[in-house]
């Protein structure tokens, strides 16, 4: 299959997009979750135990539906981008990039010359070589291909004026769990301080080419964000899943 991000096109219409991370090896139950309608999924090797090797069955299974697949890499390492980039993912979210320097690693990595340094071979990706040229590939893919900051630090919000001079990082992504953590309120998103760094990001990403991105676990959290200005947004399986329980069990129980 031809690379085709519709979550790339959408945003560039000014969209906003929805997303859902996943982290389970299980491509059957990862094709009913992208039937319900998300824009994207996001297959999680940083807070899962997903390998390259689980990730072909996992996009195969969102492509059918048109839903792009997206891998959250474990680290911001070539060779691990790589991997999960030739696996087919349409974009990588990179954790963990405290400097600008960091975002730029992401990016070469990602990408082929003349932009990167990505290493160049037959992948499910490229259609192996059988849909087109590997040359019309690398343009194909480069033009396609997500890359997605997180901002999960202290560090990284302060750099993030930085990130925006950044060519071809398309979303700038707060991760207000991390962050809470690196600013020292663990667990607590909604502290003032934490609340006054996410809300600085924002105007400086807002500002700027990027889109803001960011965590919403809650249909309030994710409007008064979207009133803030951020249009890509992703949500987590299991905790939309324990919400559909509890709220199950609640009205069965009285």
């Amino acid at each position: 299959m031809l690379i085709q991000n519709s979550t790339k096109q959408k945003l560039h219409r000014g969209e906003a997009v929805y997303g859902c991370f996943f982290r389970q090896a299980e491509p059957t139950l990862a094709e009913f979750v992208a039937m319900q309608g998300w824009d994207f999924l996001i297959f999680d090797g940083e807070h899962g135990s997903l390998e390259a090797r689980d990730i072909e069955g996992l996009v195969r299974a969102s492509e059918l539906h048109g839903v792009t697949p997206i891998a959250r890499v474990p680290s911001n390492q070539a060779h691990v981008i790589l991997r999960f980039l030739d696996a087919g993912a349409h974009g990588i979210h990179v954790p963990w990039v405290n400097t600008a320097t960091g975002a730029e690693q992401a990016v070469v990595a990602a990408k082929y010359g003349p932009r990167g340094q990505r290493g160049l071979a037959g992948s499910r990706q490229g259609g192996w070589g059988v849909t087109e040229s590997l040359a019309e590939f690398t343009a194909r893919s480069n033009r396609e291909t997500m890359v997605i900051i997180h901002i999960e630090t202290a560090e990284a919000a302060a750099a993030v004026e930085e990130y925006t001079a950044i060519d071809d990082v398309d979303v700038l992504f707060i991760g207000p769990t991390d962050l809470s953590h690196s600013l020292g309120h663990p667990g607590n998103p909604g502290h003032p301080e934490v609340r006054k760094v996410m809300e600085q990001v924002a105007e400086v990403v807002t500002a700027s080419d990027k889109t803001l991105g960011i965590f919403a676990g809650s249909p309030a959290f994710a409007a008064e964000w979207l009133d803030r200005g951020a249009r890509y947004f992703t949500a987590g399986f299991e905790g939309l899943v324990k919400q559909g329980i509890n709220t199950y069990l609640t009205a069965v129980r009285g």
